[in-house]
């Protein structure tokens, strides 16, 4: 059995393969100052609850865009487990050939979420990310992961939006029922939810063009699911994109 682990701005999302099959996803607040024997104490609590004996474990991924986590995960995991920790970075074969100024300046979660999209996903193809932020990458009809863009995320705008206004309130991701909104928090609401899948909409028709034909699109991420019924484009929604793509990149190393 495999552990993948994937440290995010906002949650660490832990995942455990028994060959493919993904047996359970398990998600906790990213801590910065936790310290390692806090986070193996936690992860041992999610095996515990998922009734998965920690020795069952043969190794472990490791993805994060956090660094200075990166080192407290990975001493964490191996008190919990035997076995390699493996750390997307310099060194992994991903099987990705990244096409930009500075192909080491790529997010391991960009990288796994590619891989795993170049996988399974017709090609060309496009990755939408709505973490902390909103991460769209493209790949092109040869695999190679071109660029893309990033904004900030729906709950980083809204975060934004309330702390710099004195009238405006803090609120939750909630779609309204109408685009045209009558009080001010659903004009929040509306301009967040309908705004941020009009973006959406409106990047793909842009990377399509760009592309010079058609890709496919696939979405992931905490905020994906309130955005996917909302877009006019034909997507697939995967919340466990990250995961599955440490999975591939794991099994390629070993």
């Amino acid at each position: 059995m495999i552990l993948a682990v994937d440290i995010g701005n906002t949650n660490i999302v832990f995942g455990a393969f028994e060959g493919d099959t993904l047996r359970f996803t398990s998600r906790i607040s990213t801590v910065r100052n936790r310290m390692e024997d806090e986070y193996a104490v936690t992860l041992l609590s999610v095996l515990h609850l998922n009734h998965l004996p920690e020795a069952e474990f043969d190794g472990a991924i490791l993805s994060s865009v956090v660094p200075e986590l990166t080192p407290v995960l990975k001493r964490a995991i191996q008190k919990v487990i035997t076995g390699k920790v493996l750390i997307i970075g310099p060194g992994i074969k991903t099987g990705l050939d990244i096409k930009i100024d500075s192909p080491g300046g790529v997010g391991a979660d960009l990288v796994c979420s590619a891989v795993y999209a170049k996988s399974v996903m017709p090609l060309p193809a496009i990755i939408i990310d709505m973490g902390t932020a909103t991460k769209l990458t493209v790949l092109d009809k040869s695999g190679a992961f071109i660029g893309g863009a990033i904004v900030p995320g729906m709950k980083v705008s809204l975060d934004a939006l309330a702390s710099s206004t004195a009238q405006l309130p803090a609120i939750g991701i909630e779609a309204p029922k109408t685009a045209i909104c009558n009080n001010t928090v659903d004009c929040m609401r509306s301009g967040s939810v309908f705004g941020s899948a009009a973006m959406v909409d409106g990047m793909i028709d842009r990377f399509c063009e760009e592309l010079g034909q058609q890709a496919s699109v696939i979405i992931t991420g905490g905020h994906a699911r309130h955005i996917v019924p909302l877009c006019r484009h034909q997507m697939i929604y995967n919340q466990d994109v990250m995961l599955l793509g440490l999975k591939i990149i794991y099994d390629k190393n070993n």
